[in-house]
């Protein structure tokens, strides 16, 4: 029973559009009308600027990290965990609030992977940083970052539930980027730039 509350409240949590409710209280924008039209921290610094693509990127990343902290706190087990992190990734890519649209994933992800997995986080984070700063491409980067979450959590020996979450979270991100990675290949993604909002 807590385990399936902690999985509710992780949904809810997760499903919060961060990227469209700030967007429009703070800046009167809505995200859905400009760049990518996604609610994320990446159109958002498209769109906005450094500082709102950096805070809805914090607030996304706080909706997965809290998310495993209320499976600690309710299923106390590593499934627990791992089933409240997926589900606030769920919550945010399908949200509640819009209509089960949503953002990709990777900041509420990356909140879930620094929960469970601090030091493979801490790697899966410079892989991407990496990669963005040197092919100027977000969603390049976050793609070879999925990728390397399940690989990381076997290297380092953590549990089998949290490898199958790195499995899954890998597949649904780099699912959810299918658009990216079409336009990858024909060259017509767009490089990471801030707005001038």
């Amino acid at each position: 029973m807590n385990m399936a509350l902690a999985c509710f409240l992780a949904y809810v949590l997760g499903s919060i559009p961060n990227g469209l409710v700030f967007g429009k209280l703070l800046w009167h924008v809505d995200l859905r009308e400009h760049g990518s039209h996604n609610i994320g921290a990446t159109n958002a610094w498209r769109t906005l600027g450094k500082g709102p693509g950096f805070l809805i990127f914090l607030l996304d990343f706080l909706k997965g990290a809290i998310s495993v902290y209320i499976g600690m706190k309710l299923g106390d087990t590593a499934l627990a965990c791992v089933l409240a992190g997926v589900f606030a990734i769920i919550g945010h890519s399908c949200s509640l609030f819009l209509k089960f649209k949503g953002g990709k994933g990777v900041a509420t992800g990356l909140g879930v992977i620094v929960m469970m997995m601090p030091v493979p986080a801490l790697l899966v984070f410079l892989v991407w940083l990496g990669v963005v700063k040197l092919s100027g491409y977000v969603s390049l980067g976050s793609i070879i970052a999925a990728a390397f979450v399940p690989v990381l959590a076997w290297q380092f020996g953590y549990p089998v539930e949290y490898i199958g979450f790195g499995i899954f979270a890998a597949a649904f991100i780099i699912i959810r980027h299918h658009a990216n990675i079409g336009r990858l290949l024909s060259g017509t993604e767009s490089k990471i730039k801030a707005g001038h909002r």
